[in-house]
């Protein structure tokens, strides 16, 4: 019997040994499956609610799925989010509904700068109009929720706003005004068509009409109410050097301040490379590797070296290591994902990374020694690559070369002075470049011919006047380089299945091709390919209206024919460059995206992989902080041009149409290189009916025809400097 009662003993003993560690495991469990029980929890209230058919109440939901007590804070949160997306509403009674079963649109609002707006569904269904009263309660940038409730004057769908969303606290950068006693301010962003009341501050910050400052909402519009901030930043007078660049930066909410813990890590990296640094790493200091960027770079990402090699060559393109002090997660990082991107805008730059890196210890300056990776490739005689590789290495720049610089030597046929030693490397350069544009022909690849323009300041930073600065070999050579290191990277990473950001662009839509057929067809111009053109089609057009005096105009039209390339996951092929597998790996100073695609090419060459990332969501974002940088950086080039021309108002010049819409026409000036718009009212006493296909308006009793790439004399009447936009009438 006591033996018995010993054996009892013992066995109780070890299963009180194993309880904690059963329940250490199931908690550990319930850790790892936690993000993937949130994702499941809100479909399973979805999908309850839609058996239902009818609104819930949490207590009735939370049974309905069999949710215990202990799991029902979980399921609020999921209740929350879906609320906040608009997916779902709660009615008066408390319960919780479908939103879209009651006709209600949950989107973001956009405004327009005349006042009234839109709802862009989150479903991509088609844009909702909204009136003016409707636009009094909400905000360009809002989330809501809407009842179509019928059809604009143009058709489109109308309709009423059911609910805002809770805003986070929200600034807006404007200008101050005054009026009677009442200080409000004017947004810079002008799709906030709203006026934001200042009551006089208690204590706080002391301001004055004509100011540039930033407002915090602490009342929300309402339909009976404008908003109401106070002001917590003067960013400076209207008239401050560099305002321009200020506002820009705050209207389109551009991150650019580091994070505390960001600059604390950039300024605990050495100063200069440390012999651990180049371990595992080839030694290529002593082959002659140059930089060639231009005349105001000061971040180097990118090298290059070519060498003869048979009846080919072999072409070497090194990268900034980035990846080597970025490290994934980190603050660094963290700081660079939010940018994405670095914003360049005239005479200044807001970088992705801290300068300490970007043109420190990152960029490839001359006659120092730097890490990076490298793509060697072998180049045939027709221009394929027969080979590559990819590897870590040890370079030291030669020289630090510029566009102009190297296209005068390359022009001359001889080297400038003190450049003798790398004029050979640069010769070789220039006949591997030869090789790979006849590649590029073969393969059809599309390639615009663009003049760029350069802004040239005084001492006041006002622009003194702005100069053309043409493509030439020297430019076409780095891309060249740059687009064969990147396809070498995209084929790497395609055929190991690794994850990356892809550079997509997909094929034009046939609505967008069609038009640009019926333009081309009035000029005696044609687009090759059927219903479906390729980039060989487009090539042949290009090449077909490069010597024409309109082609400028003439590409823009074909350009904006085409989509816009964008980072995803989903490999689709590179349509204008006709690439099957494109990504970007040349630029991991100042593109995010390149960073992450030379993480995936380290981890290939490790036997390793990524996990853990989501890659739609980094390729949307990084889609969305590329445009926001380009409508920045556009915003303060306009205000610039703007601010050139205002004493040039009543003055006469010669343009080119080069933009016809509803409304009226854009001019460009010629040796200006401004914009603005004639408005139809200005075109004469006549009904200007617009043809979209043809790009023109036709006076219906006169029957004057203005179209696009028309020459047209101008008179410059009027310039704003708060909407940047130029008003002219024909001279």
């Amino acid at each position: 019997m006591s033996k018995q009662r010993d054996k009892l003993r013992q066995r109780q003993k070890q299963q009180a040994a194993r309880a904690p560690a059963k329940r250490t495991a199931l908690r550990r469990r319930a850790r790892a499956e936690r993000p993937a029980l949130a994702h499941n929890l809100s479909q399973s209230i979805l999908d309850a609610l839609e058996r239902e058919g009818a609104p819930l109440a949490p207590d009735e939901l939370a049974a309905r799925l069999g949710v215990a007590k202990r799991e029902r804070a979980a399921l609020e949160v999921a209740l929350q989010a879906l609320l906040t997306s608009g997916a779902l509403l709660r009615n008066r009674a408390g319960a919780v509904l479908i939103a879209r079963r009651i006709a209600l649109v949950a989107g973001r609002i956009e405004g327009h700068p005349d006042g009234f707006g839109f709802l862009v569904p989150d479903d991509a269904g088609p844009s909702i109009s909204l009136s003016h009263a409707e636009m009094r309660q909400a905000l360009h940038g809002d989330r809501a929720t809407v009842r179509v409730s019928g059809r604009d004057a143009r058709g489109r769908p109308a309709g009423t706003i059911v609910e805002v969303f809770p805003r986070p606290a929200r600034r807006i950068v404007g200008r101050l005004r005054s009026e009677h006693g009442v200080l409000f301010l004017v947004p810079e962003d002008r799709r906030i068509a709203q006026d934001v009341l200042v009551p006089p501050a208690k204590g706080g910050v002391r301001v004055r009409a004509g100011q540039v400052v930033t407002v915090e909402l602490i009342a929300q519009p309402s339909l009976h109410a404008q908003p109401i901030g106070r002001v917590v930043e003067v960013i400076g007078e209207e008239t401050d050097p560099g305002i321009e660049i200020e506002i820009a930066v705050r209207k389109f909410d551009l991150p650019h301040s580091f994070s505390k813990s960001a600059v604390a890590a950039a300024r605990a990296l050495p100063e200069a490379l440390r012999a651990e640094d180049a371990a595992g790493r080839r030694d290529l200091r002593a082959m002659p590797f140059v930089t060639i960027d231009g005349e105001t770079a000061k971040d180097f990402d990118d090298a290059v070296l070519c060498e003869r090699d048979g009846r080919g060559h072999r072409l070497l393109v090194a990268i900034a290591d980035v990846s080597h002090y970025v490290h994934a997660a980190a603050p660094l990082d963290l700081d660079a994902r939010e940018r994405a991107t670095s914003v360049y805008f005239p005479r200044r730059v807001i970088p992705m990374l801290p300068e300490r890196l970007s043109n420190g210890l990152c960029s490839l300056n001359p006659e120092v020694d730097r890490l990076a990776m490298v793509c060697e490739m072998s180049v045939t005689p027709r221009g394929e690559i027969a080979r590559y590789a990819f590897f870590p290495a040890l370079i030291r720049s030669r020289a630090r070369l510029t566009y102009s610089e190297v296209w005068r030597m390359l022009d001359s046929g001889a080297p400038a002075p003190g450049r003798e030693a790398v004029y050979p490397g640069l010769q070789t350069l220039h006949a591997v470049f030869k090789r790979l544009t006849e590649a590029r022909l073969r393969r059809g690849a599309i390639d615009f011919d663009t003049v760029e323009t350069r802004m040239l300041f005084d001492a006041r930073g006002r622009i003194e006047r702005i100069v053309p600065e043409p493509r030439n070999d020297a430019h076409r050579l780095i891309e060249e380089c740059m687009l064969a290191a990147n396809v070498c990277a995209g084929k790497l990473l395609a055929e190991r299945s690794h994850p990356v950001l892809y550079r997509v662009h997909d094929a034009p839509a046939a609505e967008k091709v069609a038009a640009l057929r019926d333009f081309l067809g009035e000029i005696g111009l044609q687009l090759g390919g059927g219903e479906r053109p390729q980039p060989k089609d487009y090539a042949k057009l290009l090449e077909a209206i490069r010597a024409r005096p309109d082609v400028q105009l003439l590409q823009t039209l074909v350009l904006r024919s085409l989509k816009q390339a964008v980072y995803s996951p989903d490999n689709s092929g590179h349509f204008g460059l006709a690439f099957d597998a494109y990504v970007h790996f040349t630029s991991p100073i100042r593109r995010y995206p390149d960073l992450l695609t030379h993480r995936a090419i380290k981890a290939c060459l490790a036997g390793a992989r990524i996990e853990g990332l989501d890659w739609e969501a980094l390729g949307r974002h990084c889609s969305e902080a590329e445009r926001r940088a380009d409508e920045a950086s556009r915003d303060v080039e306009n205000w610039l041009k703007c601010d050139y021309m205002k004493d040039h108002v009543g003055g006469e010049f010669s343009g080119a149409v080069t933009g016809v819409v509803p409304f009226g026409l854009f001019v460009t000036l010629d040796d200006y290189y401004v914009d603005g718009l004639v408005h139809i009212s200005e075109l004469g006493r006549d009904y200007f009916q617009f043809d979209a296909a043809r790009h023109q308006l036709l006076g219906e009793r006169s029957g004057k025809r203005y179209r696009l790439a028309d020459r047209m004399r101008v008179k410059l009447v009027r310039v704003d400097l708060e909407t940047r936009k130029m008003d002219f009438v024909p001279a």
